[in-house]
């Protein structure tokens, strides 16, 4: 007879028969109670030692095997309170739904934050000392796994409104990916979000969003349309909002940055201007993940084009831009490695905020560090959170069903092949 001819409960039987031997034997002995059994089952080697295990538990003098064996992740005891986790689904809402690794690391900052509010007290809601002690002790694969029933995904999608600007493109110096990364705050990344919904017909607002390379530090600004005097305006605000001096722009080739206005405002500041090369969106690898998990993540891809709704992405900007630069960690490359098969892998630093990067690197006067403490002293995270949530809430009323009814009329068409190689050749 064959082992597959072995029946399961016959299998259970053999485990019987070596239960207690395999127990009393010595190391090696195990091992080779283990053979014999594989052997004889067919089963795998930790499957056999499961099983022999578990025929130590069974009830005396049964006259057959337990069949079930004792599955240990259902029935050890939970390493973290209830109370916790309804504690640590309240901090990740106003973290703005932070990732474990990155609410790991700025979990007391967020905890200090939020008693200063206010909002966790000790001994009351079923938060407690205890309680900020588990927090602080978990892991970031746990705070991911207990997380994950409640993390959701938006299915709508937006367009690239992004159109060449062929002025004065050639004067201007290209900036590559793996060039020498910025030594100090300062360097700024820059593009234009859309806000058109699936169409780019008509006029739509759009959102101008910086990013320092050296620190994390961002400024998202919306405006009416792509006119130059919209840009510039948000430019403008831009030089007064960050607490640190602009040493540098660089920005793709969208005729909204390559123009003799922007060309001139940079001129004026002495910031060095620069700009990507086209179609090679790794050049600019740091303000296309922002404009995804910024200000995609927070102003969805409905379509805003009235001035109700430009007046609250302009509201929305300023709190998140305050929540991610005081309290949001990020993390940032730092070289390269090789895993155990010798394959290429990105190290990375530990996650900090930009708050604490832009302090660690020193460009900052005893003046102006206690200025941005004081500012960050005065900010409540609780209320920073229901107030975005709020603002999101009355942008999806405004623009969420006149988005779908639009997305119900884009259709797609083929194009035309015979005209394209017309004009390639």
């Amino acid at each position: 007879m064959s082992v597959k001819d072995l029946s399961l409960a016959a299998r259970y039987e053999v485990t019987k028969k070596y239960a207690q031997a395999y127990a009393a034997a010595p190391k090696k002995g195990k091992s080779e109670i283990l053979d014999q059994v594989v052997a004889v089952t067919g089963w795998n080697r930790d499957h056999a030692r499961q099983q022999l295990t578990a025929r130590l538990r069974q009830t005396p003098g049964r006259a057959r095997a337990t069949v079930a064996v004792i599955d240990r992740r259902t029935t050890k005891a939970r390493r973290y309170s209830y109370d916790a986790l309804v504690i640590l689904r309240q901090v990740w809402a106003t973290a703005g739904g932070s990732c474990g690794k990155y609410l790991a690391a700025a979990m007391s900052d967020w905890l200090d934050a939020m008693e200063a509010e206010g909002t966790l007290v000790a001994g009351q809601g079923r938060y407690s000392v205890e309680v900020r002690a588990e927090l602080e002790a978990m892991s970031a694969a746990t705070i991911d796994r207990y997380l994950a029933p409640t993390k959701a995904t938006d299915p709508i999608r937006g367009k690239a409104a992004t159109r060449p600007g062929h002025l004065l493109r050639n004067s201007i110096q290209i900036r590559k990916a793996g060039d020498e990364v910025e030594a100090e705050p300062g360097f700024f990344e820059v593009d234009t979000v859309a806000h058109c919904g699936p169409s780019l017909k008509g006029e739509f607002a759009r959102s101008v969003n910086f990013t320092d390379m050296h620190t994390g530090w961002v400024f998202t600004h919306a405006v009416r349309n792509n006119a130059h005097v919209h840009i510039r305006a948000a430019f403008d605000a831009f030089v007064a909002s960050v607490p640190f001096l602009v040493t540098g722009i660089d920005c793709d080739n969208g005729s909204e940055f390559i123009n003799y206005d922007l060309i001139e405002w940079a001129g004026q500041r002495a910031v060095f201007f620069t700009r990507s090369r086209p179609h090679k969106s790794n050049d600019q690898a740091t303000i296309e993940s922002k404009n995804n998990h910024l200000v995609r993540r927070y102003g969805f891809y409905h379509r805003y084009d009235t001035p109700a709704e430009l007046a609250l992405l302009g509201r929305l900007w300023a709190l998140v831009n305050d929540r991610l630069n005081y309290f949001t960690p990020t993390k940032k490359p730092v070289g390269y490695t090789t895993d155990a098969v010798g394959r290429r892998k990105r190290v990375y630093d530990q996650p900090r905020s930009p708050y604490q990067r832009l302090l660690a690197a020193g460009v900052l006067s005893p003046a102006q560090q206690a200025e941005l403490a004081a500012y960050k002293a005065t900010l409540k995270p609780t209320a920073i959170a229901h107030e975005i949530a709020a603002i999101q809430h009355d942008l999806t009323r405004l623009a969420g069903g006149k988005t779908q009814r639009l997305g119900q009329h884009v259709t797609w068409r083929a194009p035309d092949i015979a005209a394209l190689k017309t004009r390639a050749g």
